[in-house]
């Protein structure tokens, strides 16, 4: 007996190592990830600017129509003013990269907006700050190295002298990059943002739950409280048990199938992205909803059919309510698998280069997951840190979710 008991005492020691041995490495997987996540996307949370002194000259102003004066002449005047003496003129191509391509653009946009709001301005100077090219945010961040050979770095000697020229005159500054939040995409990565892909990951996540969470809800409460019990309806709930581990690309095939050349919705649009969200959250909703109403005791039915209730009035009143803080938590956690999904938005379309944000559900758009997609197949090194940080703000999202889920339990849930 004590030979057994020892066998025993020793099969539960190494159970409980293995246990942690396993929580571990789990924890430390996950902490690599988030690290590598991390250390890759930090520079893109910061952005280097060049300030530049822009003069509104009366003679590029056109008085009957401001709007049409000769911004870009002034802007790349500007620009032409940081050039040192040995510079070949404006055309000097060393010198003249060291704007992003479309700081000319964002220059011209706001003196336009200024001084057609303001024509008193005309004649004065406005110290600017526009962001410097890829390559030379990357040289302010230490992503470039200096001690690489001229002809395998994507700045040369010359550059590098006329830069740091430029941060001995204090016009180079690093700030925060609200940018990456605030800008639509871009084909520069200096300008690019995730603006479009939010506004579409929420668009297409609140067509889901449109769809989703009432035609979930009325699903689970018939099936679970009046269906009859036949073959028709343990057919149904197994097939809806199959859709919940279906992969989400055959999801989307459903939606390009159905949404796009039958019903022949618009391509790329948030509407069709959350409808075909919606189909593969609708199985998590149902299965959450089940569970929900099946952990509410059959002494709060019996009650309320004792003192007079419908069946109708004891589902609405008494049950649902009860079951209302597992159903929430149900649907947001089926709401954050839905927005880190990929595949389903590619086979519609979502992936598609957009320069705007989407005003309305109907316009096109892309979401976070295919952004990231598409940022980490760019060859421009500034992309690199930018898809880093894209997710970890796709990571951030899906924490609020989650942390919103587990409040709503602990805040509403009923223990009997």
């Amino acid at each position: 007996m004590k030979a057994r008991m020892r066998r025993r005492h020793r099969g539960t020691r190494w159970l409980r190592t293995f246990g942690v041995l396993a929580i571990t490495a789990s924890i430390g997987l996950l902490a690599l990830l988030v690290g590598s996540i991390v250390s890759i996307g930090w520079s893109a949370l910061t952005q280097t600017m060049v300030t530049l002194d822009v003069p509104v000259d009366a003679q590029y102003i056109d008085s009957e129509d401001i709007a049409e004066s000769n911004w870009s002449r002034m802007a790349r005047d500007a620009v032409a003013t940081l050039y040192p003496d040995d510079a070949a003129g404006p055309r000097d191509r060393d010198y003249r990269e060291i704007i992003s391509r479309g700081g000319i653009s964002l220059i011209r946009n706001e003196l336009t907006a200024r001084v057609t709001a303001d024509p008193s301005l005309i004649g004065q100077t406005f110290e600017m700050r526009v962001q410097v090219a890829d390559p030379f945010d990357q040289l302010a961040k230490g992503n470039v190295r200096r001690d690489t050979e001229e002809q395998l770095r994507r700045v040369n000697d010359r550059q590098i002298a006329f830069f740091d020229g430029l941060v001995e005159q204090g016009r180079i500054q690093r700030i925060p990059n609200i940018f990456l939040l605030v800008n639509p995409d871009s084909r520069f990565p200096e300008l690019a943002g995730l603006a479009g892909a939010i506004r579409g990951s929420a668009f297409a996540l609140l067509v889901c739950f449109l769809i989703s969470f009432p035609m979930g809800i009325a699903a689970a409460v018939y099936l679970e409280e009046f269906a009859p019990r036949n073959w028709a309806t343990d057919l149904i709930e197994v097939n809806i048990n199959n859709l919940a581990a279906v992969p989400s690309i055959v999801f989307g095939l459903l939606g390009l199938a159905v949404f796009l050349n039958f019903f022949g919705l618009p391509r790329s649009a948030p509407l069709v992205g959350g409808m075909a969200l919606a189909l593969m959250t609708l199985p998590t909703i149902i299965i959450a909803t089940r569970a929900s109403l099946k952990a509410v005791p059959p002494s709060i039915r019996e009650g309320a059919l004792g003192i007079g209730a419908s069946p109708v009035q004891v589902m609405t009143h008494h049950v649902l309510p009860l079951a209302l803080p597992g159903i929430l938590t149900g649907t947001i956690i089926g709401l954050a698998q839905a927005l880190g999904e990929t595949a389903p938005l590619l086979l519609i379309g979502m992936n598609t280069f957009i320069t705007s944000a989407p005003e309305t559900v109907f316009d096109k758009s892309t979401a976070l997951p295919t952004q990231i997609y598409m940022w980490f197949d760019s060859p421009e090194r500034g992309f690199v840190s930018r898809t880093a940080a894209a997710i970890m703000v796709l990571l951030t999202f899906l924490l609020i979710m989650n942390a919103i889920a587990v409040f709503l339990r602990a805040r509403l849930e009923r223990r009997w």
